[in-house]
């Protein structure tokens, strides 16, 4: 097929010898199967941010590092080189951490080059060298369901111990998907040994951003209703907020041991310390209403007055 123009440079570098077709179009990027030598490869061409349908919310970018405080007020502005760092950092994001999550353990595709916005990464192919289902295009038996369902949690066990949270860990939101008219957009994919994670432009920092365990228990919540379908007893499941739990005591490790299950702690509520806020406050407002009557008493004309 005809070299797109934004995958040109790569082609003129030597990094990529020809385009071979496209592989899907996404509401954030467009993806080629590429020859690179003798490999097969993936080209991910980002959207232009105008043209992209996907999370650059503060809910996402929250807590990402910049590089200076020069690039934090002209983002911060929303100046033309304000939106030019943003869309860099943007798309570096899903690069850096590919390479921690790569680095962990985690099932991702591997990235080799990020060259004028176009990340060049591993074909997630399958036995015969085609690209790997989307996990959303396979029949589940209940044991299938199971075991992949418990592959992709040790997953995000695995990602948060690199303090990392994938924040749309959902191929099977149809809500999100009818929304944005795209339900060709998975982000898991299966080759011959399980599951893959893909897609990590919006992953977030679990340390620096305050939504991370919501977004971490999203994702898992996620992941039991759409395995739930072939396995319903893992829709009962509470693994989210369990691994945050160990998360936030320092207790998680990567084969820290789940049981699926969590009990909101109880915090038992001491009546003494209650009652003596509950008397304090009408300490105060026994002394304002007193104040308020010597006020009152002090505008009132004397009986010599009358």
């Amino acid at each position: 097929m005809k070299t797109p123009s934004r995958i040109e440079p790569l082609v003129t570098d030597g990094l990529v010898d020809s385009v071979l077709r496209q592989l899907m179009s996404g509401k954030e990027a467009m993806v080629y199967v590429v020859q690179c030598g003798d490999e097969i490869r993936c080209a991910k061409v980002y959207k232009e941010a105008n043209k992209r349908g996907f999370h650059t919310a503060v809910d996402y970018t929250e807590g990402r590092k910049v590089k200076n405080s020069r690039q934090a007020r002209a983002m911060a502005k929303r100046s033309r080189y304000g939106r030019q760092e943003q869309e860099s950092a943007w798309q570096h994001a899903e690069v850096d951490a590919l390479r921690r999550l790569a680095a962990a353990g985690v099932r991702v595709p591997v990235p080799y080059n990020f060259h004028e916005g176009v990340l060049l990464m591993e074909l997630v192919a399958d036995e015969d060298g085609e690209p790997a289902p989307r996990l959303n295009d396979l029949s589940l038996t209940e044991e299938e369901a199971i075991k992949y369902h418990a592959m992709l949690i040790r997953q995000v066990v695995y990602m948060l111990c690199a303090g990392i949270v994938h924040g749309d860990l959902s191929e099977y939101n149809v809500h999100q998907h009818v929304v944005l008219g795209d339900l060709s957009e998975y982000n898991v994919l299966v080759d011959s040994n399980g599951p893959v994670i893909i897609d990590l432009p919006q992953a977030v920092d679990a340390a620096a951003n305050n939504n991370a365990q919501r977004m971490l228990e999203r994702d898992v919540d996620n992941l039991a209703d759409y395995f739930g379908q072939f396995a319903p007893a893992l829709l009962q499941t509470r693994y989210g907020p369990e691994i945050w739990a160990l998360y936030e005591n320092g207790a998680l490790h990567p084969e820290s041991e789940l049981t699926g299950t969590f009990e909101e702690a109880e915090t038992a509520v001491n009546l003494d310390e209650v009652m003596e806020v509950i008397d304090a406050a009408q300490h105060e407002e026994d002394v304002r209403q007193a104040g308020r009557a010597l006020a009152a008493a002090a505008e009132q004309p004397a009986d010599d007055d009358i």
